[in-house]
């Protein structure tokens, strides 16, 4: 029985990515090296932090950069927004009873700030903020709270999140919504990993049987979806990335619900997930997709491939299932960084248009 929960901070309840890479791009034009993109600072940064600076820029003082981060991410703070289902999953540890506390890196006056103007201090009883190693802090916390580890569980977004919550003996897991990919976190082996904290919430509730559990998660059956790819009046091809596929390209989709068809699921998918509606339906391939390796958890698909043309304007509005999005060619797509489903729709979609042509 979970009492008690350990959150980090950054990209577990506040999403500060973006104002954490502007102020560290800062300090390397300060340090005179070479700046970093998006994904060069998910895959190289590390805490404790010491050990990122002593990467990049060794020659400069930890004081000095230190100093210089701050400056600017004062400047660019107002950045950090509440991540998706973070507020909705404080209220639900509160609703049970459970003590929160915050272990985390973040600056003492950016938490401050961070947490008035999320609201989100409220729900916590006790932060520890300013912690550069946690793993030297987690057993003073669990000591001076006098909290069971067979009753904590401990949440957070990277390697050493995982690595801290077993130093101390606790419960881990990852949330795949901060800085560190699906990869990176499996390699530590939390006990769970989700997409966000409203599956987590709705994992719980389950557990705990507050709600009836679907017949395909309760036996371990194959779970059907639908999924297309999704072609504007150009021909170029919609790829989306999302965390939960490595960050990897894909396409958009998802669950089939219980008395809906397939193409009806594929068009409410498509809609709410980028905005777009379809026309020009058409069946492509079926998909046995059995615990995909770049999938963030164990899991059996039935994919139902398809592929459409979006109406009108190809204006997509993401919603927060993926990160990023691109128009492109199809010959060029099979070029990206793919989940593996993918790559062989585009390959069987190219096949059958040599074909048609030959």
């Amino acid at each position: 029985m979970i009492r008690n929960v350990i959150f980090d901070w950054s990209g577990t309840l506040v999403d500060d990515l973006p104002a954490v890479l502007q102020a560290s791009n800062h300090v390397f034009r300060k340090a005179a090296v070479p700046e970093l993109t998006l994904a060069q600072f998910r895959a190289e940064f590390c805490l404790p932090f010491k050990r990122f600076y002593d990467r990049y820029v060794p020659h400069v003082p930890l004081a000095e950069l230190e100093a210089w981060f701050h400056e600017e991410f004062r400047r660019c703070q107002d950045r950090v927004e509440p991540l998706p289902h973070a507020r909705e999953f404080l209220e639900f540890c509160r609703t049970r009873g459970w003590r929160t506390f915050v272990l985390s890196s973040v600056h003492p006056d950016h938490y401050r700030v961070q947490a008035a103007t999320t609201g989100f201090g409220t729900f916590i009883d006790h932060p520890y903020v300013g912690v550069w190693d946690k793993t030297a802090k987690i057993h003073e916390l669990l000591e001076t709270h006098r909290l069971d580890p067979a009753e904590t569980l401990f949440i957070g977004d990277m390697a050493h999140d995982i690595e801290t919550a077993r130093h101390g003996g606790v419960w881990a897991c990852a949330v795949l919504t901060g800085y560190n990919g699906v990869e990176q976190l499996r390699a530590c082996n939390p006990d769970l990993i989700v997409e966000h904290l409203g599956e987590l919430r709705d994992r719980l509730r389950r557990a705990f049987g507050e709600w009836p559990v679907p017949g395909a998660l309760a036996d371990g059956a194959p779970v059907p979806t639908v999924g297309a790819l999704v072609f504007d009046a150009a021909d170029r091809v919609l790829l989306v990335r999302t965390h939960k596929w490595s960050h990897r390209w894909g396409i958009p989709g998802g669950k089939i619900r219980p008395g809906e068809t397939a193409e009806a699921a594929l068009r409410r998918e498509l809609l709410e997930e980028t905005g777009l509606a379809v026309r020009d339906i058409r069946f492509v391939l079926v998909q046995d997709c059995i615990r995909p390796p770049e999938f963030y958890r164990d899991a059996h698909f039935l994919l139902l491939n398809y592929t459409c043309r979006c109406v009108g304007e190809p204006v997509v509005r993401l919603n927060d299932e993926a990160q990023d999005f691109r128009w492109l060619p199809l010959a060029a797509a099979l070029a990206e960084d793919l989940n593996q489903p993918t790559r062989t729709l585009i390959e069987t979609v190219c096949a059958q248009r040599t074909a048609a042509t030959a």
